[in-house]
């Protein structure tokens, strides 16, 4: 059965992106380091079309772990970027080039409607207008079967954790302190979140969290 799955490097602090996100600063002010234990890894390199190089070893099989079995990808409108709003005449195409790191279907949550955005690599983007559970429901259908990726941010993360539609959460805590910006946890109260323990990996430069969501 396909589930849901999400994983995000998170600061010790609990932040997932810093102060004043723009398209300059996409993970906004001072978080650049948040990625610096991911962008050094083979399977990282590999995803982004340069199959060369890269660190192997334990951090690197946890990446790769994270995105097998993937066959359809959920994000929000921040993680898509182009700023807030209407996506006007000349619509911003993502973070990602021509070819992005996906290469399935990708489902973006947003307010304002705009037609599919198809790129190379087997990445189309679609944009959702009429909330998660739709996302979800066509990601499932798009994944044929296949586990669906959450890809962030915190918004969104926060709303499939408490609508319940979450079936697993990696955290890749990275010894950060960031004091402001877009924290992962918050808004939640109410919504009786229950997570079980599945494992702790450490490593010198990030511990990875993983969790399975209790129905």
């Amino acid at each position: 059965m396909s589930k849901l799955r999400f994983n995000i490097t998170m600061t010790l602090d609990g932040y997932v992106a810093g102060p004043n996100q723009s398209i300059e600063h996409g993970l906004g002010e001072g978080a650049e380091p948040l990625h610096d234990w991911v962008v050094k890894l083979k399977s990282f390199r590999e995803m982004h079309g340069d199959p060369g190089g890269g660190e192997t070893g334990t951090n690197d099989g946890v990446l790769r772990e994270a995105f097998e079995n993937i066959g359809a990808t959920i994000m929000g409108r921040n993680m898509f970027g182009g700023g807030p709003g209407p996506w006007g005449k000349e619509p911003w195409n993502g973070w990602w080039g021509d070819d992005p790191p996906f290469h399935t279907a990708v489902f973006v949550l947003t307010h304002h409607a705009r037609e599919p955005l198809v790129m190379q690599g087997g990445t189309t983007f679609h944009f959702v207008t009429d909330g998660i559970k739709s996302a979800l429901d066509q990601a499932k259908e798009a994944a044929g079967g296949k586990d669906v990726s959450l890809g962030g941010g915190a918004s969104a993360a926060q709303q499939y954790l408490a609508a319940g539609l979450m079936d697993e959460m990696e955290l890749h805590v990275v010894p950060l302190l960031l004091g402001g910006g877009e924290r992962l946890l918050d808004n939640l109260k109410g919504s009786g979140v229950k997570l079980e323990a599945v494992r702790v990996i450490e490593t010198p430069d990030v511990t990875h969290l993983k969790y399975r969501i209790v129905k």
